[in-house]
């Protein structure tokens, strides 16, 4: 359904769409949501598939690319984590992965967070010892590193570990992952038996004490009598809005909980909250997550076969729906809904509170409506060495990550903050005129008069007018709650109370700024102190820059050598020495 404009208000399948439209257009039994959006509609598009399964996936993708109003909207642009596996190599490692995942390598997850990834990963080192070192790091040790001394590796790197046993804390890892930790008992129990029948007691021992942790680990994550791949899906609807909780189970261990706060629009029902969220969690072009083996809800929900039969098409297995449930499994769907109540009352209270600072800064400064959208400036960098600018976008809910953006700033003096000021704001705003995002209604400027001048130079000379410009300047002290705020146009300086919830909001906005700029910063900054300069000569590979630095030692005597003695290395021509040589010293 399109409004005047040609943007798509609504996206809706149905078996007979001579029925679902023509619902549409009663004059009678229609709820506010509908008569609002048929106000709205000026054209209605159909698109007809070969089955359920087809219109349903085609739906989400709609959904999910186009956002239409006035379906319900799943906000979930975070990538899941997951736990990797190498499969090249003699010597497999493991850690964590986000992103798009490589055929050569072996995923396990999704995990809800990466804190349950690392502590996943801990886990592993102390039971398995498989190494979680990269490539670059293994291939250049000559002796064993710290982890070796400390019992949570078996230095693969330098051989002291035959590829037999390693192979198989590989498979035992794998096992783990999988949920099947009492074959593994009783497979180590076995080995621990046969080595005790040897004499061989300090093996034994060893295993004795694997065997013990990995008990431990039952004791704590499982649940008693459970087993399987379950996700537990809770909704709440009340007046004050609408909430998902999801509680992540595999083989019996809970992995996590997620909570949701769909974007609906007008009022609905708990079936039809969850027939709408849970093809959009599963379903579509980008989604990453895993459909398990059963998904217990706490509704039943529409179109529940063709759903049914779209999810098991995804994961190349049958899979069930169920509501009422017994046991354990009762227990963990009481926890879900538990947590969406007391999540939805805390998610509604802190909107009140955020808009209430909303209200409060609109009186502060003197604005004709609440502000909608606001954009925060802060610069970060080491004496002048990787310089970063943040900008961090808040709308009328609170923070909008998916909106943040970071600049390197490049070509300026070393630790000219107006310069790398200037910069940032003429890049993000002529993006901002071409159409990339929406203007700000205020934009914060991480500074006093000089900082807030030159924006509003910049500004002018793009163009770009209807920006409320509001400098932050800090106190003698620079200790919070004794800012000073300047607004460009006016002279005047505005200081605002400490306990003003204006300033608790400008200080919020300001702090995520320079969060933002911070850890952009020392990403960067750690990027460039830990490449080597080796790595940009065309050419040299991994296996040429590992012979290199065996052969000098180090990269001040590979700086210090001479064509002639850099094509002594192994591997190494005359030819690509005189190129080495060149690119070191810049010919």
């Amino acid at each position: 359904m399109l409004d005047e404009c040609g943007h798509i208000l609504y996206v809706g399948k149905a078996k007979s769409l001579k029925k679902r439209v023509a619902s549409y257009f009663r004059e009678q039994s229609l709820s506010i949501k509908n008569r609002s959006l048929m106000k709205k509609v000026a054209d209605i598009q159909i698109t007809v598939t070969a089955s359920e399964t087809e219109a349903l996936l085609l739906e989400q993708n709609l959904i999910k690319s186009e956002k239409p109003a006035y379906n319900i909207l799943l906000r979930d642009d975070k990538s899941y984590p997951f736990i990797y596996l190498t499969q090249a190599g003699e010597y497999p490692s493991i850690g964590i992965h986000r992103g798009k995942r490589k055929k050569s390598v072996r995923y396990f997850g999704p995990f809800p967070s990466a804190s349950a990834v690392r502590e996943t990963l801990h886990l592993l080192q102390k039971s398995f010892k498989v190494r979680q070192c990269d490539e670059s790091y293994f291939n250049n040790r000559t002796r064993p590193c710290l982890q070796y001394q400390i019992k949570r590796c078996t230095a693969p790197c330098v051989g002291l570990i035959p590829k037999s046993s390693y192979a198989e804390d590989v498979r035992h890892t794998c096992m783990f992952l999988e949920g099947k930790d009492k074959e593994i008992v009783r497979e180590l129990q076995k080995q621990m038996d046969s080595a005790a029948a040897e004499l061989n007691f300090e093996r034994a021992a060893e295993l004795r004490d694997q065997v013990s942790f990995l008990r431990k680990i039952q004791e704590q994550q499982y649940v008693a009598g459970s087993s399987g791949d379950v996700d537990i899906v809770a909704g709440m609807v009340k007046p004050i809005g609408c909430c998902v909780h999801l509680l992540f189970i595999r083989a019996g261990r809970i992995l996590g909980s997620r909570t949701y706060y769909p974007k609906v629009k007008g009022a609905i029902s708990l079936q039809q909250l969850l027939s709408a969220f849970i093809p959009q969690f599963y379903l579509g072009h980008e989604s990453q997550h895993q459909v398990p083996k059963e998904i217990i809800c706490n509704s039943r929900l529409d179109d529940e076969r063709p759903l049914l039969n779209a999810l098991a098409d995804v994961a190349g297995r049958k899979l069930k729906f169920s509501t009422k449930v017994r046991g354990e499994r009762a227990r963990w769907l009481q926890m879900a809904i538990n947590n969406a109540d007391k999540n939805l009352l805390g998610h509604h209270s802190r909107k009140l509170d955020y808009y209430g600072r909303l209200r409060a800064l609109q009186e502060a400064l003197s604005l004709d409506a609440l502000p909608q959208r606001m954009e925060c400036f802060d610069i970060s960098h080491s004496s002048g060495e990787a310089t970063v600018a943040s900008c961090v976008v808040f709308d009328a809910n609170g923070p909008l990550n998916a909106d943040y953006r970071r600049f390197n700033i490049d070509n300026i003096t070393p630790g000219d903050d107006y310069a790398a000021m200037a910069q940032a704001i003429k890049r993000r705003y002529t993006r901002l005129k071409k159409g990339e995002a929406k203007m700000p209604d205020i934009l914060f400027i991480d500074g006093g008069k000089g900082q807030l001048r030159m924006a509003e130079d910049r500004l002018a000379e793009l163009g770009v007018n209807g920006v409320v410009l509001v400098g932050i300047a800090k106190g003698v002290t620079r200790k919070p709650g004794l800012e000073s705020l300047f607004i460009a146009g006016k002279g005047d300086e505005i200081v605002l109370s400490p306990d003003s919830a204006a300033l608790h909001l400008i200080q919020h906005i300001r702090d995520e700024a320079h969060r933002f700029a911070i850890s952009s910063h020392r990403q960067r900054r750690g990027k460039k102190r830990t490449t080597s300069s080796l790595e940009r000569i065309p050419g040299i590979g991994a296996k040429r820059r590992a012979a290199l630095l065996r052969f000098f030692g180090g990269l001040q005597a590979i700086n210090s050598a001479s064509p002639e003695e850099i094509a002594k290395v192994p591997g190494v021509s005359k030819l690509l020495a005189e190129e080495i040589y060149a690119c070191i010293h810049n010919e």
